[in-house]
């Protein structure tokens, strides 16, 4: 995709009919580093069409797994046991994923070189937690030039208390443990859903996890090479979920959101209805009403299963057409908030200090040129195209691509002026 590529967005109205959920960028890049613990072929299904899939499959090519896709939604994965623990720095620094093959090809191969990992930029986001619970487990870590080196003949396991509930951290350490020796203890364990789904996968694969869903898993070490591989249909995106229904919450209309988990939402959900929302939440789906002006409600980011720091440029958004003003606090990552200057060109009335954002709405905003820094703030820029009067185009969509499969078709089909150039 080519850098002079814009989003143009028009507010024609409200939107109408049904958008279907694709599976989630945050667990399928996890699924696919899980490939690394055990081979044969693995069959991932419902998986999203994204520029970070594509990365992740060519960050794994050198190291020694290959990748199909034989059809839309399908990855199929072949590892044939030549595994070489070096993963490209080329690579590795275009995506922050990248740092879930540390526990895999540490627990198979006993060693490991990384190069330190990129992805969107906001904030220092270090892996102090992970090598910290590696380290617990044996490994010896050497950091030089810009590369990690870590080494462990044999992990085994131990009692790990996390100082905060890492999803990367939880991960590398789940995948860590499965061929450690003994067991393997992860308190204050991050419980989202897509923590969970990387769980369901390893134990389909034969591993011994008890504790799924809740801040304390328990990992029982099995025998090196006693992991098969497996197929897994990607859990759907709770955040691209959440993307649908702040368009629709701006945009007015009804909308059914297919594939759509209410019980990886309940908090958010439960927000939205105080500002004003409407659903009806069915086994895989929602239905969503918005007929009427948001209200302002006050919102602080917390680890799930409080309301996502992913969620925050979609509800910033949606504040700021709101009767009211709002408070939010960003307890996870405090760089998080450069959209805010584009959310301002759009007419925002938008103050930062610190963690927090006061919004205060107004009635609608007026189209102008923005830019997408990151994945999230770029689908904000998009929803707040949907609020406002006018033209509104969003340069930087590479940014975009990285997570969202098909956004501007997907909104299209459901009535939104939206058209890439």
């Amino acid at each position: 995709m080519s850098d002079d590529e814009q989003i143009v967005v028009r507010h024609l109205g409200p939107l109408a009919g049904s958008v279907l959920v694709p599976g989630a960028k945050n667990s399928v890049l996890k699924l696919m580093a899980a490939s690394l613990l055990a081979d044969g072929v693995y069959e991932f299904t419902n998986v999203p069409d994204l520029t970070d899939v594509q990365i992740m499959a060519e960050l794994l090519a050198p190291i020694g797994v290959s990748t199909q896709r034989p059809e839309p939604g399908m990855l199929v994965m072949a590892n044939t046991g030549d595994v070489t623990p070096v993963a490209p720095y080329e690579l590795a620094e275009r995506i922050r994923a990248s740092v879930n093959v540390l526990g895999p090809l540490l627990t198979r191969c006993g060693e490991v070189r990384l190069s330190m990992p990129g992805g969107d930029d906001f904030g220092a986001r270090p892996i102090d937690i992970h090598v910290a619970g590696l380290e617990a487990m044996g490994a010896t870590f050497k950091f030089a030039h810009g590369e990690l080196h870590a080494t462990a003949e044999r992990l085994h396991g131990a009692e790990i208390a996390l100082p905060f509930p890492s999803v990367g951290a939880t991960e590398n350490l789940v995948t860590a443990a499965v061929y450690a020796d003994g067991v393997t203890t992860i308190d204050n364990a991050a419980r989202e859903p897509e923590v969970v789904d990387l769980c369901d996968l390893l134990v389909k694969m034969g591993a011994d996890i008890t504790g799924v869903g809740t801040s304390r898993l328990v990992i029982n070490g099995v025998e090196r090479g006693a992991l098969r591989a497996a197929g897994h249909r990607t859990v759907p995106d709770r955040i691209q979920a959440a993307t649908y229904l702040a368009a629709v919450a701006v945009a007015g209309g009804e909308l059914e959101v297919l594939d759509a988990r209410a019980e990886h939402m309940q908090n958010l959900l439960a927000r939205f209805t105080d500002m004003g929302l409407e659903f009806d939440i069915g086994d895989t789906s929602l239905r969503v009403v918005a007929d009427r002006r948001l209200r302002s409600i006050d919102v602080p980011t917390l680890p799930y299963p409080g309301i996502a720091t992913d969620y925050k440029p979609l509800i910033i958004t949606m504040l700021s057409v709101a009767d009211g003003a709002g408070i939010v606090t960003e307890n996870l990552y405090p760089g998080r908030f450069r959209y805010v200057e584009e959310l301002i060109r759009l007419g925002a009335n938008i103050r930062t200090t610190g963690h927090h954002a006061v919004v205060r709405g107004v009635p609608r905003l007026s189209g102008a040129p923005v830019r997408a820094h990151d994945i999230r703030a770029g689908a904000a820029m998009v929803v707040a195209g949907l609020a406002a009067e006018g033209e509104t185009t969003i340069s930087g969509v590479r940014h975009i691509d990285r997570g969202y499969d098909d956004l501007v078709g997907r909104l299209a089909a459901v009535g939104a002026g939206i058209e890439r150039i």
